[in-house]
């Protein structure tokens, strides 16, 4: 469940945002409030937030001074910021904090509603984003992208590789499929990609690995099969060498229920 927290010194519009959003979301959000910045700041200390409605003017600290506070925080809450005056300065300032809308008092129920919508999808988008990164290799992004100035023999040995994941191969294979000398080919390899073959392969199977954990409920054994490990105690150990948690921990970070593929 998602937890929104309404930040604003004024009873009756901080109980009156609550009851509107209550109401709408129907029991599908945690809802809280916090009467001022500070009040704010000492709840998140203990609580997450994935979206903040905060007003600009508040005593003892602002809304704006209350998310400088809150720059380093990790995840970063989506934001909505209120306030009773249409300044320039700090609507501009407020999108300078990545404030996704700024709404005038008194407020309008619909459009409230309207922004709330909006800054939980923006922040869904931003969670599957961060989700697709998690499974990204840099250096296997990095290759990809250079693969067209390779020459046809390294091009035909990712495109092999990438169609015999799930097969005991290694170097000689591959080398012997080229028709090449396998020292040879490694050094042409390395010279080319910028990483050797043994790595390149090892990154090629954790890529798959961590799609499959993420997209699917396959047990661990089986997806250590599906990218070429012999035993599953292997695999488990390349891949805490490699990502520093388990296959199992690794998931749990990365899958979405609401997006998995059975």
């Amino acid at each position: 469940m998602k937890t929104l927290l309404i930040v604003d010194d004024e009873p009756r519009t901080r109980q009156g945002i609550k009851k509107t959003l209550e109401a709408w979301s129907a029991g599908r959000m945690r809802i809280e409030t916090a009467a001022s910045g500070v009040e704010a700041l000492e709840w998140m200390k203990e609580n997450p937030a994935h979206l903040i409605i905060t007003d600009v003017r508040m005593p003892e600290l602002g809304g704006l001074q209350m998310l400088e506070r809150m720059a380093q925080a990790a995840p970063k809450p989506t934001v909505i910021v209120i306030s009773g005056h249409a300044e320039f300065e700090y609507a501009h300032k407020a999108l300078q904090l990545g404030v996704v809308e700024y709404l005038l008092k008194p407020l309008d129920k619909m459009k409230l509603i309207q922004a709330v919508e909006k800054a939980l999808e923006l922040e869904e988008n931003r969670l599957r984003i961060g989700r697709m990164e998690k499974l990204l290799d840099p250096k296997l992004m990095e290759a990809g992208q250079e693969e067209a100035k390779y020459g046809q023999h390294v091009r035909d040995a990712i495109s092999y590789i990438d169609g015999h994941l799930g097969d005991p191969i290694g170097m000689k294979q591959v080398a012997e499929h080229l028709h090449m000398n396998s020292s040879y080919f490694s050094v042409l390899f390395k010279e080319q990609t910028g990483i050797t073959f043994s790595d390149y392969l090892t990154r090629r199977r954790l890529q798959r690995a961590k799609e499959l954990l993420a997209q699917t409920r396959l047990p661990i054994w089986e997806i250590a099969e599906k990218v070429g490990y012999q035993t599953a105690k292997y695999f488990i150990k390349v891949f805490k060498d490699s990502e520093s948690v388990s296959p199992s921990q690794y998931r749990q970070q990365v899958m979405d229920p609401e997006e998995t593929i059975k």
